[in-house]
């Protein structure tokens, strides 16, 4: 039987659910190193799994936070109403996550299938394009120019990345087969955009402009690529192969449960705490205010917060997004290289928003009267909202509708505006398309909504690495490994999905954390168990391929 499908590489093949799991566990600090503090800044996903894996090996982890534990990991409930969630942040998690899906396994969350366009979960689907409405289960019941936009792109992939036999490569966790083939994508399309990818294939060429068109409006598996367009092609090539936009599920009850119970969780296999110790008690119950201030002078590494309070460290990990260190952080220059500052501030994030409202009920599960059709579907479209779901919680239970979920040019639209007049325009949109269905009369909250780009702890939603950027992602990714730097720029390790080959993904957050945590424990002088190797063990042998090495 086949392991499940995972993010193993393909920039770096490294099997970290594998790691993870193993009896020997990640490693060991030095005894006499037991209970040296490491200043933690951010208590996202990625901070707060590297604080806690650096808890079970006996250092003691101290959390800064500017805004609300979680990151972008946000579960807002709507008044009145606990259980019912519009989830702000992150919202669908591909099974091929295996890391992230092991703390949530940890932490005993559970999930479902998340209501992608065309699927069971969905139910159905509704696709309006200039004007014109299609109703769909599956892709077969759209007309045909779907379906050959789908076969165009399948064959796009097939044709310029070897599709087939480097997703088989990386289910057999092949590294030596993955590198063969992702190695040379790398030198051919990181200075080419993914626009330029399909407008060259040989499948997209003798389609019409309409072909592409829909490609970017609809897409297929998680919606619409077009706020993509300008990205490398490598991004897009990560995220389909590593089976990123397909089986997509949603953590029941808000998957800001998984940062809150690993805050406040209890290991039973600690290596020098006592029993009964958490993140949240080492901590003494909170974080400390955002740090604002980073330094370093002949005694050690150092942490300002907020509130005018400095702090000893013999380590920092900075899992907050890369900007912050030169917008909101006094971040001293010698801390990090010339050629590592400029791959930080070249990071470009993309923008985003949502807008989530309560209904009485399932509604869009009722019968229209004349076509027999849902009443609603999941909604893509080239009006404002982009992209409608739909969350139902039971035939007797409210339920949830993100009216709108937008990229780029489409979210910057609403930057401006408020919860009230973005619900206004979105249902404004949605009655053209569906002029039977009275939305507001079902409506039974406040809305909520987000513009990632607006909350000064993050800057956008998440990164988007333009053409020419693998250069700047292999400096961040790899600064865990730190044997070679001189002294002035060691200690101070990055994390986070924008340090990350997959931003966007919370298993890049934590595959990121996972590499601080042995950056950080070798920085102590600890090491991982021979059977157990670490990534940085492996890391010389199957790291990313150094571009500059190739110029």
């Amino acid at each position: 039987m086949d392991a499940p499908f995972s993010m193993y590489g393909p920039d770096f093949p490294f099997a970290y659910d594998h790691w993870l799991k193993h009896p020997e566990g990640l490693g060991r600090i030095p005894v006499n190193r037991h209970g040296a503090k490491v200043a933690i800044i951010g208590a996202g996903i990625a901070g707060l799994v590297c604080g806690y894996e650096l808890m079970r090996m006996g250092l003691r982890p101290v959390f800064y936070e500017s805004g609300q534990l979680g990151g972008r990991l946000r579960s807002a409930s709507f008044e009145g109403a606990e259980h019912m969630i519009a989830e702000l942040g992150g919202m669908r998690f591909p099974t091929s996550s295996r890391s992230f899906y092991h703390y949530l396994d940890l932490m005993n969350l559970k999930t479902a299938p998340f209501p992608n366009p065309l699927t069971p979960a969905a139910g159905s689907t509704v696709i309006e394009l200039e004007g014109e409405r299609f109703y769909a289960k599956t892709l077969s019941d759209l007309p045909p120019i779907f379906q050959e936009v789908a076969q165009a792109y399948d064959s796009a992939l097939e044709e310029g990345a070897h599709f087939s036999s480097l997703q088989a490569a990386i289910q057999r966790r092949d590294p030596n087969a993955i590198k063969a083939i992702w190695n040379p994508l790398v030198k051919a399309w990181d200075e080419r955009t993914f626009y330029d990818f399909i407008t060259t294939s040989k499948a997209f060429r003798h389609l019409s402009f309409r072909h592409r068109e829909i490609f970017g409006q609809v897409g297929f598996g998680t919606g619409g690529w077009d706020s993509d367009f300008s990205n490398t092609m490598l991004e897009i090539l990560r995220v389909n192969v590593t089976a990123c936009d397909t089986d997509q599920h949603l953590v029941i009850g808000g998957v800001e449960q998984l940062p809150k119970r690993l805050w406040s969780h209890e290991p039973e296999d600690l290596s020098y705490w006592p029993n009964g110790t958490s993140l949240q008690k080492l901590n003494q119950g909170a974080p400390r205010p955002g740090a604002a201030k980073l330094f370093r002078d002949p005694e050690g590494l150092y942490v300002t917060d907020r509130r005018g309070h400095t702090d000893r460290f013999d380590a920092i990990v900075c899992t907050c997004q890369s900007w912050l260190l030169t917008t909101a952080i006094d971040t001293q220059e010698s801390l990090f290289s010339q050629p590592l500052w400029m791959a930080l501030d070249r990071t470009r994030y993309m923008q985003s928003a949502k807008t989530f409202v309560m209904v009485d009920r399932p509604f869009w599960k009722d019968r229209h009267p004349e076509t027999g059709e849902d009443l609603m579907s999941m909604t893509l479209t080239d009006r404002l909202t982009r992209g409608t779901y739909l969350f139902d919680h039971g035939p007797d239970q409210p339920g949830v509708m993100c009216l709108s979920y937008s990229w780029m040019s489409d979210a910057l639209k609403v930057l401006p505006l408020d919860a009230e007049k973005r619900t206004e325009l979105a249902l404004s949109a949605l009655s053209k398309i569906y002029p039977d269905v009275d939305i507001k009369s079902h409506i039974r909250s406040n809305p909520i909504t987000v513009s990632w780009e607006n909350d000064p702890n993050f800057l956008g939603a998440f990164k988007g690495a333009l053409p020419g950027h693998y250069r700047y992602n292999h400096r961040m990714y790899g600064h865990f490994m730190q044997q070679t730097l001189s002294p002035d720029h060691k200690g101070v390790f990055l994390a986070g999905d924008d340090i990350s080959w997959t931003p966007a993904w919370a298993e890049g957050a934590v595959q990121t954390a996972l590499n601080a945590v042995w950056g950080v424990m070798n920085h102590f002088g600890g090491q991982s168990s021979l059977a157990n190797p670490g990534p940085g063990d492996v890391y010389p042998v199957w790291g990313p391929i150094d571009l500059d090495e190739l110029s």
